[in-house]
């Protein structure tokens, strides 16, 4: 029997300003726009950069976003492994991308770095070290 590949993955965000959150993903971290959905007023979006996805759906108005690091300390919303963490610290660095900590060799064997969304939740970028050689 054929096993089933998992071929992509979309982690989902809430967000308080989708249009901000967009423009955001695409200007600071260089996704680009997949779709916007929501008629008249945007409820959901599918961003893509490679082979990562994103989706990002609008909080209800008053609704408080709750970022996990607020729950557990070092926690993200949003992890990405990439094949070169010190490239892509220095070109989302270059972006204004809110950087929430430097680049630097973690004690699991990853050069990672983390950076902020708009709702302030961690998004982080880290390489395996381990895998390298």
């Amino acid at each position: 029997m054929k096993k089933a590949r998992i071929t992509e993955q979309a982690p989902i965000l809430f967000v308080s300003d989708l249009p901000a959150s967009v423009d955001y993903w695409v200007d600071k971290l260089g996704f680009t726009v997949g779709g916007v959905y929501g008629e008249p007023r945007p409820e959901f979006a599918i961003l893509r950069r490679d082979r990562a996805n994103v989706m990002l759906s609008r909080a209800p108005d008053g609704h408080q976003i709750v970022p996990s690091w607020r729950v557990k300390d070092k926690t993200w919303n949003v992890y990405f492994w990439v094949d070169d963490a010190r490239a892509m610290f220095d070109e989302l660095k270059g972006r204004g991308a809110i950087i929430d900590y430097e680049l630097g060799e973690q004690p699991y064997g990853v050069l990672e770095f983390g950076i902020r969304d708009p709702d302030d939740q961690d998004i982080a970028f880290g390489e395996d070290l381990e895998r390298q050689g």
